[in-house]
Parts: C-alpha cells; structure tokens; sequence
C-alpha cells in the first residue's frame, strides 16, 4: 500500500507539473462523463416520476371499444344497456364493468365560459388521487343520476378564482350541476390528459342522460390481473353475444401502455448514454496520447529509475496511476456536473409528474467504473511501453 501511495504522490506530482495540458486532457473526460451521468439520472429519474404519477392511479383498467375500420361500425357500437350484459356474460373473469363517456362541452359558471373536456365518473376509486377540497363521486350519486360533478384544480380556479367552488354551481352544456370536490394538483402535467389538464368529471348515468346513444366504451377490471387476456375476450365475446359474430372491437390495456412508456424511455436512455461512452472513448484516446508523449519527455527518467533498481513493474505502475488519476479527477468533475444537470432536472419532473428519485449510488458507480476502465485501458499501453524500454537506449536519448 505505502509503494501505491508513492506512485500516487509521484502521479500527482507530474500531473501538477504540466496542469494546464492534463486540465485538457481532462475535459473529454469530464465531458463524456457528464452526458453519461446526466443521461442516467435523469432517465431514472423521469421513470421513477412517471411510475409515481400512474402508481396513484391504482389499478389501471382495461378497456373496449369499436373497431372503426370493420365493414358496420354502427352495428357494433356499444349502448348503455350492454354494460350490464357484459357484467352479466363476463363476471366469472371481470369485476367491474361501467360505461365510459368523455366529451367537450361548454362550461359556465361567474360570467364565465369555457370549453373544457368533461368525463364520465361512478363511486367506484380504486386510485389515490388526493383532493384539494370536498367529496368524491359516490354509488348513490351514479345509481340516482344525480347532477354533481368535480373538477380539476385549474378548472375550479379559473372559473371560482380565490374562492372554495366546493358547494357552487356550475352549467355543463346548459345543464346545473353542483360541484362537490376539486381534484389537487396531483393531475397537472399528467399523461393521461396531455396538455388539456383541465377537465370536469360527472357520474356516467348523469352522462348518459346528457348524451344518449352508444357509449363511447367500456372500462372493466379482470378478476386477475394476471389473466388480462382471458378478460379481453370475455368481454369481447359478451359483446358479439348482444352485436353479433361479426362485430369487431378493440381492448386497451393502461397497465401495458405504461409499461411500453418505460421501455422506450429506457431505450432512448440507453442510445444516450451510448452516445455519451462514444466521448469516453475519445478522452481515453486522449489521455493514451498525452501519455505515450510524457513517456517520451521522460524517456531518461525511465533509464535512471532502472539503472539504480526500478523493475518493469514499477515503472508500468507508475505510468498506469498516473493515466488512472487523469481519468478519475475528470470523472469525479463529469460526475459532479452530471449530478448539478440531474438535480435540477429531477426537481422540475417532481413538480410536473411526481416525486423523482434520483439513484445517486447508480451514478456513482457507473462514474468510478467507467473512470478506473478508461484510466486502466488507455493507460496499459503507454505504461507498457515504458517499462520496456531498454535503460542503456533510455539514458543515451
């Protein structure tokens, strides 16, 4: 150990002696590893705030509708008389089963008027989207149809400004309803509404007296979440029953979506951070160059070590530590940097998405790793070369 010390301090000693050229040779390190670190986190980061955003969802649903592109699209569309069929057909494979309605209408309430998307809602919750004030929808609120609603945060401040709309009313395409919750920040920014986070939601058989005719779906829960497959079918063969063989329909599975989300973020991370190691490799070309020349500036340094004892050993080790310093003081600065890029960025999905976490000890080690492999690499054959030279040629240059 004190023999590696050494050749640390001797390392440390030359790297300061020519500063400036070794500060440049550290950039590509820093560089690369920076990208590298700043890739990592915060692809992490953006998964661990998405997976929080649709973890506060619960059990995400599956759900059917009309395949458009069938030969008689209007024979199969779904009516909310099915809804019960297909509970009935389908119970032995789905728990729940409701109507889905989602429209824009008109919105006023204050002298104000808004077009705002308006969605279909029962009393059952199996999410943990927290309120910023009042009730959730409830059974008794679905089976009487009754006319309350609630809206999301934004809406209940545009519309309700410094004001609780808990207890106010509000016209939904001309029709009063009565606001009994506002939803909490917790839905701005989150996938499933896009950039139109403003929505009113109402009980799905206060929607069907709105809007009567076909449904636009149907959202059903299996009994099994391991068995979504056989619930597809069930449900699509309940509703061949009531349509025909014929009919054609189509299944969304959220649960699926959000798992192909995090797959293609991990592939584009990957790509990233491929692109970053391209750097990597550049600085540790770098760093081979900038040894292979310091190596021949000390070309009877290396004769006179050898001449009074050193082995090849020792001057290869002296070489390597000396390229294994290069590469770690631009990593541990490229980490430092790739941290600053994470925790700013990881702040702003918090506040957008949901709580990031950013995996500190992934990044450490993939900073060290990739630091002491570059250093280790690039470094072995300047080091090589300089314990094989011949002392006699060596002192004579």
């Amino acid at each position: 150990m004190s023999r590696i010390l050494a050749y640390a301090g001797e390392a440390l000693r030359a790297i300061w002696l020519n500063r400036t050229r070794s500060i440049l040779t550290m950039l590509g390190m820093i560089i690369g590893t920076s990208s590298v670190i700043a890739v990592l986190g915060i692809s992490h980061a953006a998964s661990s705030g998405i997976s929080t955003q649709f973890s506060s969802f619960g059990v995400l649903p599956q759900q059917v509708s009309v395949d458009e592109d069938q030969d008689d699209p209007a024979n199969a569309a779904i009516q909310y008389r099915d809804v019960a069929t297909v509970r009935e057909l389908a119970g032995d494979a789905v728990s729940i089963a409701e109507p889905v309605y989602q429209n824009n209408y008109t919105l006023s309430a204050n002298r104000i008027h808004e077009t705002e998307s308006v969605a279909s809602g029962s009393g059952y919750h199996p999410d943990t989207v927290a309120l910023r004030e009042g009730r959730r929808l409830t059974d008794t609120d679905e089976q009487s149809g009754a006319h309350v609603c609630l809206l999301s945060s934004d809406v209940a401040d545009k519309f309700f400004p410094n004001q609780s709309a808990t207890g106010q009313f509000i016209d939904i395409n001309g029709t009063r309803f009565e606001i009994v919750g506002v939803y909490g920040d917790v839905l701005k920014g989150q996938l499933f509404t896009g950039a139109a986070s403003g929505f009113a939601q109402i009980p799905y058989s206060t929607f069907h007296h709105m809007q009567p005719g076909p449904v636009d779906g149907i959202q059903y829960y299996p009994k099994d979440a391991d068995h979504t497959d056989a619930a597809n079918a069930a449900v699509i063969a309940a509703l061949q029953h009531i349509h025909g063989a014929r009919a054609k329909y189509q299944t969304q599975d959220a649960g699926a979506f959000v798992n192909g989300f995090e797959k293609v973020l991990g592939i584009i991370a990957a790509g990233l951070t491929g692109i970053g190691g391209v750097a990597l490799v550049v600085a540790g070309i770098g760093i081979m160059n900038i040894m292979l020349v310091s190596v021949t500036e000390r070309t009877r340094e290396i004769g006179i070590r050898k001449a009074i004892g050193a082995s090849r050993r020792d001057i290869a080790l002296q070489f390597l530590m000396e390229a294994l310093l290069l590469a770690l003081g631009g990593g541990a600065t490229g980490m430092l940097l790739g941290i600053l890029a994470t925790v700013g960025t990881a702040s702003i999905i918090s506040r957008t998405l949901g709580e990031a976490i950013i995996p500190y000890v992934l990044i450490v080690s993939v900073a060290l790793g990739f630091s002491i492999s570059v250093g280790m690499a690039f470094g072995m054959y300047p080091a090589l070369r300089a314990a094989r030279m011949d002392p006699i040629e060596a002192l004579r240059s």
